[in-house]
């Protein structure tokens, strides 16, 4: 699927119909949310989802509350929900491959996903790269969109899929974000406007009707 094509594709453009398992990959506690949360509310206000499993891979205790809490809100209405909290270190992924990857292949023998959400493979966090290649080398014959998440490196890319959010989606997501990580309050970039900025810019560049959207990083498609 060249890049025009995908970008025009949207979420109904990929067929993404009811009833779908999707599989939520993040890094760290908040990862899930900045990159795909208007996206997971979508697909579930209009019923696309009947499962899903969504999976942090490390926080402390407190980090690790509300990463729970905050995906029961994200995943309101949402039948089947599994959310599993890991305890690796932040940081240290790579030096800690072997049990990540002990990890992803217990995962492989328990969730059948018909869309999985991850870390951008270009990230230049080692944490999100490695959960971005081991998503692929796990999932090889599933559909994959990688989202982004702003930070200070400034390594994000033009995507090439977009999902059009409606102007509530975006209000709902702004406000779950700064409610349910109060531990992130003292960060200076996690706030409401560099998230609507960047909903805002990726708007811009699928001409969503809202004026708002999110991008993701779409490699490869099978239709």
């Amino acid at each position: 699927m060249g890049a025009l094509a995908a970008a025009r594709a949207g979420v109904n453009g990929l067929e993404l119909g009811s009833g779908r398992h999707l599989l939520a990959i993040g890094a760290h506690p908040d990862d899930i949310e900045i990159g795909a949360g208007g996206t997971i509310l979508r697909l579930a206000a209009e019923g696309r989802l009947a499962a899903v499993t969504w999976v942090v891979f490390s926080g402390t205790e407190e980090r690790a509350a509300e990463a729970r809490a905050s995906a029961e809100l994200f995943l309101a209405g949402v039948e089947q929900a599994t959310v599993e909290v890991a305890g690796f270190s932040d940081g240290f992924f790579p030096w800690s491959g072997d049990q990540v990857k002990t990890m992803f292949e217990r995962l492989k023998g328990e969730v059948r996903p018909d869309l999985v959400l991850t870390h951008r493979r270009a990230d230049v966090h080692q944490d999100h790269r490695l959960l971005a290649e081991l998503t692929w080398n796990t999932w090889r014959d599933h559909l994959v969109l990688e989202y982004e998440i702003p930070k200070y490196e400034g390594d994000l890319t033009t995507p090439n899929l977009y999902v059009p959010l409606a102007a509530e989606a975006v209000e709902r997501k702004l406000e779950l974000l700064v409610s349910a990580f109060p531990s992130q309050k003292g960060r200076s970039w996690f706030t409401p406007d560099t998230f609507r900025s960047l909903l805002r810019l990726r708007g811009i560049e699928c001409n969503a009707p809202s004026g708002y959207a999110e991008g993701f990083h779409l490699r490869k498609a099978v239709i």
